[in-house]
């Protein structure tokens, strides 16, 4: 099978392999944290959570997160990567510390998100690096296949480090702390891994002088400008569609995982405990299909191309997101987080390959940047319109059929413009 070949050839190169057990440790770290501060926040039994405490919370990790990606992307232009890796991961293991010893004493919850809104700022540099550092390692004939490897594996590494939360909370400990704590060494391994690659090889190329911190904010505005004139040039444009279609598709993940929380701690389970591993199974079954996707997109693509493989993996959101969601029971549930794990992550696979060889080394950083802005914006607006919508169990046929109406505008403009 000449994928089968091509992936061995892939992890027979030293270097792509040492960024590869970066991000699946660095990755593996986020879903550890990432559950931690889901059971904190949302299934502590003291916490009676609502759909609006939901996107509260998101908007304060991800906005001013998102504030800060424009800045990342212009210094990662200039920073060497490999050391973004190093320091970037060891800055996140002292973070996540700090946020296990305020959730251990009776800390002020502006000041518990306040840390953990340093954690996820630095993980901006961190996986926008990651992205932007892949062509590096990896020849052009075989970066779709990379970006099917890497991200993909990335992403099982964060569910895998989810369901090894689960684990450590539910048999071993009832801390959150501890599990937190455990993200924090995680982090720190994955800034240990980065030694193993020369600090120049991943770039970028030019090295300018490091500029003053002042220079490099005045410069922000002007330099993100230039990747957006940049990646929607007309020889590019493809780029640009698949930007935007990705946006959205993430806006109806965003509304779909609020549904989802609240129906695991209400509606579909009688304890916050029972809700919390039905949460668990969901994101394996996710994970699943992350790795469906990565198996199944590097052939869609090379028969369909990268851009109608999205158009396909939208219109099959677009049919099964209300078949499997609407009955609001366990069982479709499930086979919709799997089905949508397939879809989500084989669109990213598609639209990453896109922006990756339309787009020139020396604009990576700060496209990964707009990129990373508009995911996070797109998710926090949806977690806010399903909030407007959810009632306190979470059961919202509106929403649903909003979510799927999206997916199908999608599914059209983008089917459009590949057919011109």
């Amino acid at each position: 099978m000449p994928v089968a070949g091509d992936l061995r050839l892939l992890l027979r190169l030293r270097n792509f392999r040492r960024l590869l057990y970066i991000r699946l440790l660095s990755q593996g770290a986020d879903g550890v944290y990432q559950v931690a501060l889901a059971a904190y926040v949302v299934f502590s039994p003291e916490k009676q959570t609502s759909a609006t405490a939901i996107a509260s919370a998101m908007a304060v990790l991800l906005l001013p997160y998102s504030l800060v990606g424009p800045f990342a992307g212009v210094l990662l232009d200039r920073w060497r990567r490999r050391q973004v890796f190093l320091y970037g991961n060891a800055l996140r293991a002292l973070l996540a510390a700090a946020t296990a010893v305020l959730m251990l004493g009776p800390a002020p919850d502006w000041l518990f998100y306040a840390s953990a809104l340093c954690v996820t700022a630095v993980n901006r540099f961190v996986l926008a690096g990651l992205s932007a550092a892949l062509p590096r390692v990896v020849d052009t004939e075989r970066l779709v296949l990379a970006n099917s490897l890497s991200p993909t594996a990335g992403t099982l590494a964060a569910t895998a480090g989810g369901g090894l939360a689960f684990g450590v909370r539910l048999l071993g400990s009832d801390s959150d702390a501890t599990v937190v704590l455990l993200g924090a060494l995680l982090y720190l391994c994955a800034g240990l891994a980065s030694l193993g690659l020369a600090p120049g090889l991943l770039g970028p190329d030019r090295h300018p002088a490091r500029p003053r911190l002042r220079t490099a904010l005045a410069e922000t505005a002007g330099e993100l400008l230039a990747a957006v004139r940049h990646v929607t040039a007309p020889h590019r444009r493809e780029a640009a569609w698949v930007l935007a279609a990705m946006t959205l598709m993430r806006f109806c993940y965003g509304a779909l995982l609020v549904l989802l929380l609240m129906l695991c701690r209400y509606a579909l389970s009688d304890t916050p405990e029972e809700g919390l591993r039905l949460l668990g199974s969901a994101l394996a079954l996710s994970g699943a299909g992350f790795f469906t996707a990565a198996v199944l997109t590097p052939w869609a693509a090379a028969r369909l191309g990268p851009g109608r493989w999205i158009v396909v993996c939208s219109a099959g959101a677009t049919v099964l997101e209300p078949a499997l969601g609407l009955p609001f029971a366990t069982g479709p549930l499930m086979a919709a987080a799997f089905f949508l794990g397939l879809i989500t992550q084989g669109a990213k696979i598609a639209t990453d390959t896109i922006v990756q060889a339309n787009v020139e080394d020396d604009f990576r950083g700060r496209t990964f940047s707009v990129y990373d802005v508009l995911f996070n914006t797109a998710f926090v607006g949806a977690a806010g319109v399903a909030a407007l919508l959810l009632p306190p169990d979470g059961r919202s046929t509106v929403l649903v059929l909003l979510v799927a109406a999206v997916y199908g505008a999608v599914t059209v403009s983008l089917g459009r413009f590949e057919r011109r």
